[in-house]
């Protein structure tokens, strides 16, 4: 499929009865779900018959399958118990890929805290970065069937102290982890459009997709998060809005979906009310995609 769009659903019942049944009533071709407390550290383990269900299950409907890692991952972060914890859970979230078949696990690349925000401290961060991330990476490649699930780095909207807001930035975060090939792209539209891209401009889309595929290289890309913003261009707040009612606007979304560099990869929506049966977004989306 050209571009399978979706939505991030809850788990509540159980992956199967909550998870899928939930994506499959609001008409998804794939799912982003959390596989633990979204807000707390624990190491949530999955039970062995409800991932192979699970993972039977979404082969049988097609349903392509990605992991958000929980918010407080920080693999910048100056604090060691922090920075082994959202390792932990990194890693964690990658095995439970694994385990319930998705092909991907998105985080959010982090900040480097320090108020002073200078280049040493900055430098500093990335070096946590490649100490974390790029052991966990190799281990990825342990599996040598090409099946293994890929890590998803998500610029963030510029806010606080930000190792990777714009696209711009994601050259040295790759860099830190030279350029590891199991080390994706996960582009958050609002994200990027609160850290400077011209997403609402006529061929801004398709120019800061030129862009990514630059400087990560042809496949890096692996998601596309489709959020609209509540805000404006360089506002560095990540305030995600319906499509077409922020001010990023429907054209954008058209042009990344018509991209060459989204051929295969799935669309999530994170926008108010995206989980409700009935919200226009996932419908906007296939219609933007066009016949499939």
């Amino acid at each position: 499929m050209r571009n399978p769009v979706g939505t991030h659903v809850l788990v509540g019942a159980g992956l199967v009865r909550g998870a899928l049944a939930s994506a499959l009533e609001l008409g998804c071709e794939a799912m982003q779900v959390f596989v633990g407390n979204p807000r707390g550290w624990a190491l949530s383990p999955g039970r062995p018959a409800e991932d192979a269900a699970f993972r039977e299950a979404c082969a049988e409907a097609g349903m392509r399958v990605l992991i958000h890692t929980p918010y407080l991952v920080n693999p910048g972060s100056p604090t060691p118990a922090t920075h082994e914890r959202s390792m932990a859970l990194v890693a964690h979230n990658l095995r439970r890929a694994v385990e319930i078949g998705a092909e991907g696990v998105v985080v959010h690349t982090g900040s480097y805290v320090d108020p002073a925000g200078g280049v040493a401290e900055h430098e500093a961060a990335l070096g946590r970065v490649r100490e974390g991330l790029l052991p966990v990476l190799d281990a990825l490649e342990d599996d040598g069937d090409g099946a293994a699930p890929w890590l998803l780095l998500e610029p963030t909207a510029g806010q606080g102290r930000s190792l990777c807001a714009g696209v711009e930035d994601l050259a040295p975060y790759l860099a830190a982890l030279d350029d590891h090939p199991r080390a994706g792209i996960c582009l958050d539209t609002c994200h990027v459009f609160a850290a400077g891209a011209p997403l609402d401009e006529p061929g801004g889309a398709t120019a800061t997709l030129d862009r990514v595929v630059a400087i990560g290289g042809p496949g890096r890309l692996r998601l596309v998060h489709a959020n609209d913003s509540m805000d404006v261009r360089g506002a560095f707040k990540d305030r995600h809005q319906r499509l077409g009612e922020g001010h990023i606007g429907v054209g954008a979304f058209g042009e990344l979906l018509a991209h060459p560099a989204t051929a295969g990869v799935p669309f999530i929506l994170e926008t108010p009310g995206s989980r409700d049966v009935g919200d226009a977004g996932i419908a906007l989306l296939k219609d933007l995609r066009g016949p499939t």
